[in-house]
């Protein structure tokens, strides 16, 4: 369990874990047949940030989003701008960590993380990627609907294991 807001050993070490195991998901999620052509794929693996962040801190889920968004630019980002960078890496992953800001009702914070998220990607999406737009389609309403077709259906997940998950775990964890 990931016990206070401080960086600590143990937190800095289950940060590390979420945001390895985040990693692992979305290289799983890529390798599938489900890869959107200018990037994107319904993955897990805004799972483990979710996770951290409703079991430690917000604070906590922030930075390992960031850490999530940082170690994806390794493992084969899409380039087009510097800025399309931060909107498309660290500051959508990073936005996910402020879900626990509900921890009373982490299906809230749930739809709000990947909201953020999602509005990163679509700004991004819209500026920089409008050129992919069919003939006649707006850049905004391509941007919508293109960003939506994987992370509504990873959020529909994210709404269903999550609160299961963290349900089951406090229930095996006795208070310290």
């Amino acid at each position: 369990m990931v016990s206070t807001d401080r960086l600590s050993t143990r937190n800095l070490t289950a940060m590390g874990m979420a945001a390895a195991m985040a990693l692992v998901l979305g290289l799983i999620g890529k390798a599938l047949p489900l890869q959107l052509p200018q990037g994107g794929s319904i993955t897990l693996e805004t799972l483990p940030i979710f996770f951290i962040a409703f079991y430690g801190s917000p604070r906590l889920g922030c930075l390992t989003g960031l850490l999530v968004g940082l170690l994806q630019l390794l493992f084969g980002a899409f380039i087009l701008h510097p800025i399309q960078v931060i909107l498309d890496y660290p500051l959508p992953f990073a936005l996910l960590g402020l879900s626990a800001l509900f921890p009373r009702v982490p299906r809230l914070g749930i739809l709000i993380g990947s909201a953020l998220r999602w509005l990163s990607h679509v700004v991004s999406g819209a500026i920089f990627f409008g050129s992919f737009a069919p003939e006649g389609t707006g850049v905004w309403v391509y941007s919508i609907l293109y960003n939506s077709s994987y992370i509504v259906p990873e959020t529909l997940l994210a709404l269903l294991i999550v609160p299961f998950l963290l349900r089951r775990i406090s229930s095996h964890i006795r208070p310290q």
